[in-house]
């Protein structure tokens, strides 16, 4: 009935019509600097701070972050294991509790606040009590605002990007870091973070080059052979 009205010039469009816009392009996430990751880990409350930690040096995020427990890091051995996301579901995919190994100097770090409330999870408030993520998120912008050259809209996840920044410019390949991310496939974490991979032009190149200056030096080595031949007849 619509398409008719539309053929007879009583409607300029169909409501009912499946034509949509083009997809927008995909918008690269902001990599934070490391001094203004660590601008924001020094502007917000103490008990919050190893979110900031584990959000850009583990790649948590932020439900997993607020609901890691003492007993899910290994402390001796550095390897953070999440099992739970807030407020306390177990995780969503095998992948999320993929382990994540950490430096000591990180463990050393994450555990001061557990050492000074004595408390069963990692990032707590003022009073050393749990944390939901709306209230972090809310800190969190706090401590952005506070930070030169942060976008507005740079959010707690947006630390993950930061993580996988670091283990790309490391030259970690792509298993290694869909590993570290937990990203369920290779094909996730190329298509956020594909562009971050250095020299991927010149590396493409290379083995072109290297056939055509191959060819070049065989014409050569041939020329030369035929002159002299021609010279000793």
């Amino acid at each position: 009935m619509f398409s008719d009205a539309v053929h007879d010039g009583l409607l300029p469009k169909s409501p009912l019509s499946r034509r949509t816009a083009p997809k927008a392009g995909r918008q690269r996430p902001y990599v934070a600097t490391t001094g203004q990751v660590w601008g924001i880990h020094d502007a917000m409350p103490e008990g919050l701070r190893p979110a900031v930690l584990l959000g850009a040096f583990a790649g948590l995020r932020v439900a997993e972050a607020v609901a890691l427990r003492v007993s899910d890091v290994d402390w001796m051995r550095g390897i953070i294991t999440p099992a739970i996301q807030y407020p306390g579901v177990e995780l969503k995919t095998e992948e999320s509790k993929n382990p994540i190994g950490i430096p000591q100097d990180l463990s050393l770090e994450l555990s001061k606040n557990h050492t000074k409330w004595g408390s069963d999870t990692l990032v707590t408030n003022e009073w050393g009590r749990g944390i939901s993520p709306h209230r972090l998120e809310h800190y969190f912008r706090e401590a952005r605002a506070q930070v030169a050259g942060l976008p507005e809209g740079f959010r707690f996840h947006d630390l993950r990007h930061y993580y996988a920044s670091l283990l790309i410019a490391k030259g970690l390949d792509v298993k290694v870091v869909q590993r570290c991310l937990r990203h369920a496939s290779a094909k996730t974490t190329l298509d956020t973070y594909g562009h971050m991979w250095p020299d991927k032009e010149e590396s493409a190149r290379a083995p072109v080059a290297d056939i055509l200056k191959e060819r070049q030096q065989s014409l050569k080595n041939e020329g030369r052979a035929l002159v002299i031949d021609r010279g000793r007849r």
